[in-house]
């Protein structure tokens, strides 16, 4: 069960979870993200992340609101095609 970062981090950007994360799988490039990414494939469930966002943008996938799912795919997406991850934030919150 992977955890997932939400609209709420959209233009906000807490960064208090990428403190925490004890195997650094939260990433963003500084000045070019509207939000935080987390790696499913790094990301070791512990939910050290999940208490620390001041904006409650992070989720379980099985606790994530239904109307922020797409945010699920654009996680992983980062880590394959950062233009699709942001073009698709872009799609679920226009800036």
């Amino acid at each position: 069960m992977t955890y997932v970062i939400a609209e709420p981090c959209v233009d906000t950007m807490e960064l208090s979870c990428v403190a925490v994360c004890p195997v650094d799988c939260i990433h963003y490039e500084e000045g070019v993200d509207r939000m935080l990414y987390i790696d499913p494939d790094e990301c070791i469930d512990c939910g050290a992340c999940e208490p620390e966002c001041s904006v409650t943008a992070i989720f379980t996938e099985d606790d994530l609101p239904a109307k922020w799912a797409g945010y699920t795919e654009v996680n992983a997406l980062w880590f394959k095609d950062k233009a699709a991850a942001r073009a698709r934030v872009g799609e679920l919150k226009p800036a």
